[in-house]
């Protein structure tokens, strides 16, 4: 086994072991927000924040690889995608989003200046080479797109994202807003297939492939399984850094239930209608595959605006301090021309993963330092 995916097995058996811990010792614990919202709100924030385009239209292209390659014949390929984006791997939220909720306001570690530098950096970098792929993947998604639109379209996504930065009412609305149309979505692509209750309840089926194989999930399979889970791993401190704020009187138990289940539950019914249009060799129609693309790209601008907005208050590069318009330009500027560095730089988020999990082992031992601090509180 590569070094890379021992390092990654041992993160996450260390965060689920860590999950189980807090959710029986901090079993009576109320977990509220600055910002309390419904469950429903907080779930929809949450998955359009934390996913972007590659839900939309990975499966797809990934299916068949997940049908040919021996390192994937232990299950199905619908089980193999539903384990890459679903149930398992959302514990790496509940883990942050229970700290920034409960024991950052007592520990206050993310205030020190090196833990504070990095986390940023770490925001930045990966909001900006979000961008990056989005940039790079757009031929796959839009058939012929010339190289002038392909930038002009990534360049008013970033200038939408930070627009919608400006007021957190917009990031919830949008959040909203958006995941109503991926359910929409989901709606019109099974119309589409022409699925029966029948064949959509059999398709389903194959689900079961990931719970009876769940084990096997817990390491990197490949490759690109590792850049998945390094990816996950990437944006797990700043996606629970920016939903703790909108939790809503849960007990961490609940917390835990949520994150598992209810984002998993629109991810397996649209991983089940994707996976019968691939067996039955469906061809979509460009107004369909158009309609994908245009969700996608507000799963992108979703992610953009949340973690604008996130390090933009960490660093106090806020509207207030910097005025609306000279907030426009300059995360605008920062980002789109981050973007464009990115094709100059062999920037890997392998990388940036790694650094989060380095960041992960740091916390811990400053936790294991204040812990007389933390029982004192």
């Amino acid at each position: 086994m590569p070094s890379t995916h021992i390092i990654l097995t041992t993160a996450i058996v260390a965060t689920l072991m860590t999950s189980v811990f807090l959710v029986i010792w901090f079993r009576k614990t109320l977990l509220v927000g600055e910002q309390p919202s419904s469950l429903t709100a907080f779930i929809a924030i949450l998955f359009t924040s934390g996913l972007d385009v590659g839900l939309i239209l990975f499966p797809l292209t990934e299916f068949p690889v997940y049908e040919t390659e021996a390192v994937y014949s232990f299950t199905n390929p619908l089980a193999i995608e539903f384990g890459f984006w679903g149930f398992l791997v959302w514990g790496f939220y509940f883990l942050t989003t229970f700290y920034f909720c409960v024991l950052e306001p007592r520990l206050k570690l993310f205030e020190i200046g090196w833990v504070k530098f990095i986390n940023n950096l770490v925001i930045i970098a990966t909001c900006a080479f979000t961008g990056f792929l989005f940039l790079s993947y757009l031929p796959d998604y839009i058939a012929n797109i010339p190289d002038v639109a392909r930038y002009a379209l990534v360049a008013v996504v970033v200038l939408a994202a930070v627009l919608s930065s400006t007021d957190i009412r917009w990031v919830i609305w949008l959040s909203l807003g958006s995941f109503i149309l991926f359910l929409a979505l989901i709606g019109v692509m099974l119309i589409y297939s022409g699925m029966s209750l029948a064949q959509f309840a059999q398709s389903g089926q194959y689900l079961g492939g990931y719970f009876s194989n769940l084990h096997r999930f817990v390491s990197p399979l490949a490759d690109y399984h590792a850049f998945y889970l390094f990816w996950w791993f990437a944006w797990s401190i700043m996606i629970g850094q920016f939903v703790a704020r909108f939790v809503g009187c849960l007990r961490p138990w609940q917390l835990l239930a949520a994150l598992l289940v209810l984002p998993s539950i629109p991810i397996a019914l649209w991983f089940s209608i994707l996976f019968y249009v691939h067996s039955e060799e469906i061809v979509l129609t460009g107004s369909l595959r158009s309609a994908m693309v245009v969700v996608g790209i507000i799963f992108v601008i979703n992610s953009l605006d949340s973690l604008t907005r996130l390090y933009s208050e960490n660093l106090n590069l806020t509207v207030e301090r910097l005025g609306r318009w000279s907030y426009i330009a300059v995360h605008w500027g920062l980002l789109f021309g981050l973007i464009l560095l990115y094709q100059f730089t062999p920037l890997k988020i392998e990388w940036i993963g790694m650094v989060v999990i380095l960041l992960y082992a740091c916390i811990y031992a400053l936790i294991f330092q204040r812990r007389s601090q933390l029982a004192a509180a």
